[in-house]
């Protein structure tokens, strides 16, 4: 039987080379494949920093409830207490994409993080609430020993071509176009 959270194996004592990847598309499973990341990551007891955006108080994050019990896990959550539509101007979302993004850059220059993830940040940048700018210049100033998560659709080309791996899922069927609601433990 092993421990719930074993120490980094003797590879986590070289020298790291980190990576970025991105995961985008109108499929499902652009978070769920972040989160998993962050579960493996913190399973062998890397330190995990998770920024949300766009996600307010209207969401209710199995996430954030379930890494809330893994002392090598930080989260933070960001956004508005409505859906955020493309093309609407909403200054509260521009100013709480802000915050996160900002929150994203403090945690990379703090060295304290082997893993940083920017859940829905490709969204924020397509819906204009972050500059892409303040995006790329994030990714450039990474260190590079941390692995940098960024999900959403609609991934800027640049984003796309600073990342190391990019992964976009693809929508073939989903009980949404049935009418079945999003679920709790599934969707959210």
């Amino acid at each position: 039987m092993t421990d719930a959270v074993s120490p980094p194996s003797d590879r986590a004592t070289l020298p790291r080379q980190g990576l970025v990847a991105v995961f985008t598309g109108n499929g499902k499973g652009k978070t769920t494949a972040a989160m998993g990341t962050a579960l493996r990551a913190a399973g062998y007891g890397f330190k995990v920093f998770i920024v949300f955006f766009l996600k307010g108080k209207m969401f209710t994050q199995g996430e954030v409830r379930a890494f809330a019990k893994f002392p090598n896990v930080k989260t933070e959550t960001y956004g508005t207490s409505e859906w955020v539509k493309k093309g609407s101007e909403n200054p509260e979302a521009r100013s709480q994409s802000k915050k996160a993004l900002e929150s994203a850059g403090k945690a990379l220059e703090s060295g304290d993080y082997d893993l940083v993830i920017l859940d829905e940040v490709n969204s924020a940048l397509d819906f204009g609430l972050v500059s892409l700018e303040d995006v790329i210049g994030l990714i450039a100033s990474r260190p590079s020993n941390v692995d940098l998560i960024l999900t959403g659709r609609g991934a800027n080309p640049a984003v796309i071509e600073a990342a190391d791996v990019v992964t976009e899922m693809v929508n073939i069927k989903h009980a949404f176009e049935r009418g079945v609601p999003a679920r709790e433990g599934f969707d959210y």
